[in-house]
Order: structure tokens, then sequence, then C-alpha cells
């Protein structure tokens, strides 16, 4: 086929994505196969999403269930496992009510709209401002990116979204200016992901959230990379004594299933109301089901304990390699969530990497990061490493 201005379309799908030259049809634990029958082991997690690793029992077993009784029916609908999963997450966090929707772009979109609502008609404030913090990452959405403190996502889509504006991360001076700014809301990661895999500094955090309510100003955490177990805890945020205003999660949520959810505490609930926000597939049967299976499982295993051991074991193994090879400046992260910081060129790392069978990704020019399963073990860690020895040797001898 030919466009309408006769330019041959080498396929049907709009270039957004640089892709690897690997095409993936199976996944099972820490592994996943290609189209031509070759293992990986894949340290990507799906971006921090199959936290349980791939396809795993607890969750296919429900969804399989699931499958068997109703897939979608609107939210004009109660809906048991909506209730279910979130009294699940209301019970273990500081939250009262949860909103469901499709992503973690969409999850921040219900946060970034409660805090305008909430500010409007239960504060009876005119603040729309929403602060964010340079090298943050909030969604591909015009909303979520130009809450993201990145020039590189939001080139080319002028005019952003008025509302929006930015301070250094982890600098204590600066958070001052929110005193003058008096915001709605501030949203910030406890580990930046994608900026680099910077983690949040606690006497920072308790200073924010110190003037958040000092100055009635939301404190809104996005979890979408941290949250479900990724750093040690369910929520990132229990390791800084600090008590969110709004959480927004996706990505380990459903395992893989598409998923996502704002909490919120009930005094800033009450800023949605019917018709003020919805999601049409948003906490369908399904997704709930893959949701429920997957909290579940974290919480009735061992496996968040194991995270804080096994961590442990993979930043010894990083240090290691660190002290071997020059070119890795620095390994800085939480719990599973690891990044190296190196001073080549991380893409070059990452594509070699996959020569050798091992997936890993980069956040940033000069960032590789590591994301293994929740539930890795250390043999596979080991397998791990051997990969990345074997890809540092190849890239110091210019192969």
């Amino acid at each position: 086929m030919t466009s309408n201005n006769s330019i041959s379309m080498a396929t049907p799908i709009m270039p957004t994505y640089s892709r690897f030259p690997v095409t993936l049809v199976k996944g099972k634990g820490s592994y996943v196969w290609d189209d031509k029958g070759s293992k990986y082991l894949d340290f990507t997690s799906g971006i921090a999403t199959c936290n349980l690793g791939h396809v795993p029992d607890a969750v296919k077993k429900t969804l399989e269930e699931q499958l068997q009784n109703l897939w979608h029916c609107s939210n004009l609908y109660h809906i048991p496992n909506q209730e279910k999963l979130a009294a699940l997450l209301t019970a273990n966090s500081c939250g009262d009510q949860v909103f469901f929707c499709n992503s973690g772009a969409e999850a921040n979109e219900a946060a970034i709209k409660l805090a305008r609502r909430y500010a409007s008609k239960v504060k009876g404030s005119n603040s729309v401002q929403i602060v964010t913090f340079q090298q943050s990452f909030h969604g591909r959405t015009l909303a979520t990116l130009t809450a993201t403190g990145q020039e590189k996502i939001q080139h080319g889509f002028a005019p952003l979204m008025p509302g929006f504006s930015y301070l250094p991360f982890n600098d204590v001076a600066s958070l001052e200016e929110l005193s003058i700014i008096k915001p709605a809301a501030v949203l910030f990661e406890l580990v930046q992901g994608e900026g680099g895999v910077i983690p949040a500094e606690p006497t920072w955090v308790q200073k924010l959230s110190q003037i958040c309510k000092e100055n009635d100003i939301l404190l809104m955490v996005d979890e979408i990379q941290t949250g479900m177990g990724r750093t040690g805890t369910l929520f990132a945020y229990q390791q800084y004594s600090i008590q969110p205003d709004v959480i927004s999660l996706a990505k380990g949520l459903g395992s893989g299933f598409p998923i996502g959810a704002i909490i919120a505490k009930e005094k800033v609930a009450k800023g949605f109301e019917p018709g003020t926000h919805g999601s049409t597939f948003g906490g369908n049967p399904l997704a709930t089901a893959a949701g429920i299976a997957t909290i579940s499982h974290l919480l009735e295993s061992n496996i968040l304990t194991h995270v804080k051991e096994i961590s442990v074991y993979l930043d010894q193994q990083l240090e290691s390699l660190k002290k071997k090879y020059t070119c890795i400046k620095e390994i800085r992260g939480k719990g599973l969530l690891k990044g190296l910081v190196v001073e080549t060129d991380a893409l070059a790392i990452v594509k070699k990497a996959i020569q050798y069978k091992l997936l890993i990704l980069t956040a940033g020019p000069k960032v590789v990061r590591i994301l293994p399963p929740l539930n890795v073990t250390q043999e596979e860690i080991n397998e791990c490493m051997i990969a990345l020895e074997k890809t540092f040797q190849s890239l110091e001898k210019g192969e």
C-alpha cells in the first residue's frame, strides 16, 4: 500500500519507538524467547512492569478464571473486583479511595485533574499551579509531558499546557519557592527513573512534606515505577516517613496487564464527583483481577523481604563490576531499580548486551538501567554479571 502522497510505507506501525532488533514471542519468569528460539535474561521487566516475572502462575490462574466469566462491563455498574482491589490498596497505604484507569500517564492525568478540582471545589482556591521537578518523567499525554521536567520530552508539542513550574530535584534551598508560588500541588518521584535513576534524598523529602503541610499544598507521589515492591516496600514513600495526599500507580500493579490507579486521602477524593472524571476501560473485571492477584501475591509471599536481601547482593556484584571497568562511574538507585552511571554511551552498552542475551535499558544517555523481576535469584544475577562482563570487555576492545 502507499499513502495519499504516494510515499511507500515500510510498516503500518507509526515510528514512535526505536526498537531493538529482537522479536519476543514468549516469556516465563526472568526469561524471554524470540521468534528464532533464542533465550534472553530479561532485566527490564517490561520497564518495571512484570514485577513477578513473565506470566506468573498466581496471576495467570486468576486471569484464566476471570476470562471464563466477564471481561468488561463499564463503570456504569458495580464491579466486585474493583472494590476488592481498591480495598487492598487502601488497607496497605495511607490513602482512602481509589480511581482506576489504564496506564501511568492516565494515573498522573487523574492526579493533576484531582489537584485542580480539589483546589477549586473543596478549598475554594483559584490556584491551578502544579510544581514538578527537573529531570522528572510523568508521562506522554499533553498534561503529563508538560509535568515532565525534561525539554527533550516536550520538544515539538508547543504550546504546552499552562499551570506547571519546575524546581531542581533534591535541592532543599529551592523548596522555599513553594511558599511563594503556593501551588495547588507538588508531584514528584521518589526515584527518578527515566531521569537517570536518581533517588530522592530523605532530608529533601522531609522538607518538601513539611512545606506542603504548612502551606496546604497537596503532596502527590508518582509511584508508577517505584510502586508494587520495586524498592523493597510496597510503596517507596513508606521508606521516607511521609503520607502523600495522592499516589499514582500503574506498571507493576497488573503484572503486565494494563492498569493504572490513583489512591487519595478522603478529603482530597471529594474533589471528584460523578461526571467530573472517568475511564471506559479503567478498573474493568479483567484488569482488576490481575491487580488483585498481583498485590495479594506480593503481600502473602516473602517477596518484599526477598527484594531487600537480593538487592544487597545485586549492589555488591555491581560494585565489583565498577571496580573492574573505569567507564562505570557510579551505582545508584533503590531496591531493584538500579542505574549504572557511565562515561560512555549507555545505549551502546544496552545494544551490545543483547548480543550476550541480556536485556537491560537506558535512563538517559549516560545511565544504564537494570530492572530484574522482584523474585530474581542469585543465580540469575550471576548470569547477568557474566553477560555484563562480556559486554564491557567487548566494548573496551572496540568490538
